[in-house]
């Protein structure tokens, strides 16, 4: 079939939804973008039953082998918290690992993951954090970082994204290339981390390099850093990065992919449709709109006229929204699984609450602590 300019433009967007039910309005602008996928969050899960079928009618309009996107890192980043049950973080899983001596939790902490995902329709979770948990973060991060240690925090991502691949979800490691130095929020400011290149080549790009084979996706940030050639152009804008970088030296193949272009880490440097045409220009394959049909539907115009005033950029669009293509379908071959029963959910919710109980215990002897009983959560 043949890939038209509109085609193209819209598989390289992933998008976000406003409530639990599509509006009129998301129809029929689904149906006109035709977009490379959707993201969910809180605001659109109510139940397994429910959220399935917000993604069928969702993606039954998009390009193929579409992405089912939802943040499930545990902790505080857990969008599966209400409707299924609360997930440990994976600083907090990366610690009892640690005290164990081997894996085997963090991979069960995928497994978990993408056993919840699955049950709820999703193929993607944009997790594992591969920030550094460094103390000019701290306040920002929290316990979404692992650890401080490059290493901790490559072994933690390896077994998780072992889990999840044992359940034939999408793994994503973030937030490239490092967030562990930066102390401002890039969903406000665009952070300035102020290490050189020998500083994140020997410690924050630590992790991709390890993993590099292994990461169905990396999702690109939207920090500056002056202290290197990327200078002060936000990574998800820059070719340096994306390109130079992940690319070229350190060889990765998968689905580059952009953290929410509604950030203000990106709209306070430039309008959503620079950022749009400059992501693609510097290398970035999938790019996420989350919220706002306004700037979704710019962005995708953007792209648009952007193809219709330059032949290159035209041809880029195309073969980069063609190459994606395939990488899609080959990491959603398998279709969608069936519904999970009530009574299957059930214990899956069971299985994540004991999983967290495990989790806490081991905290608590590390400390010396008398453990409490957890409390009986009925299930509903």
């Amino acid at each position: 079939m043949t890939m038209t300019l509109r085609d193209a433009a819209g598989s390289l967007l992933v998008v976000g939804l406003a409530g639990t039910e599509l509006t009129g309005l998301e129809r029929a602008w689904l149906r006109l973008l035709r977009p490379g996928g959707v993201i969910l969050f809180r605001r659109n899960i109510a139940d397994a039953r429910q959220t399935r079928t917000l993604l069928d009618e969702a993606t039954k309009p998009c390009a193929a082998h579409s992405f089912r996107c939802v943040d499930m890192e545990g902790g505080t980043v857990d969008r599966l918290r209400d409707a299924l049950a609360p997930m440990p973080s994976a600083q907090a899983v990366a610690r009892a690992a640690a005290l164990r001596g081997n894996q085997a939790m963090a991979r069960q902490h995928g497994e978990l993951i993408g056993r919840g995902a699955r049950a709820f329709g999703f193929n993607t979770t944009l997790a594992p954090v591969l920030d550094l948990a460094l103390p000019e973060s701290a306040a920002v991060m929290g316990t979404r970082a692992v650890a401080r240690d490059a290493e901790d925090v490559a072994r933690y991502a390896r077994a998780m994204l072992d889990g999840l691949r044992s359940q034939g979800v999408a793994g994503c490691g973030k937030h490239f290339p490092g967030l562990g130095a930066g102390s401002l929020d890039s969903h406000v400011e665009t952070p300035r981390i102020l290490r050189t290149w020998n500083e994140l080549w020997r410690e924050d790009l630590v992790p991709y390099r390890a993993l590099s084979e292994t990461l169905p996706m990396v999702m690109v940030n939207h920090a500056a850093y002056p202290q290197t050639p990327g200078r002060e152009r936000p990574a998800s804008v820059s070719a340096f990065w994306m390109t130079t970088v992940l690319r070229k030296r350190i060889g990765f193949a998968g689905i580059i992919f952009s953290d929410d272009l509604e950030m203000g880490g990106i709209l306070k440097y430039m309008p959503i449709e620079d950022a749009v045409v400059e992501a693609v220009r510097a290398g970035m394959d999938t790019m996420e709109i989350c919220h706002s049909p306004e700037l979704i539907l710019r962005g995708y115009e953007a792209l648009v006229r952007e193809g219709e005033r330059s032949a290159a950029f035209r041809r880029m669009l195309l073969t980069r929204a063609r190459t994606v293509g395939r990488k899609r379908a080959k990491l959603f071959e398998a279709r969608t699984s069936a519904a999970l029963s009530e009574k299957q959910l059930a214990a899956l919710r069971e299985r994540v609450l004991r999983f967290g109980d495990q989790v806490r215990q081991l905290a608590i002897e590390e400390h010396g602590l008398t453990p409490k009983p957890r409390k009986h959560v009925e299930a509903t």
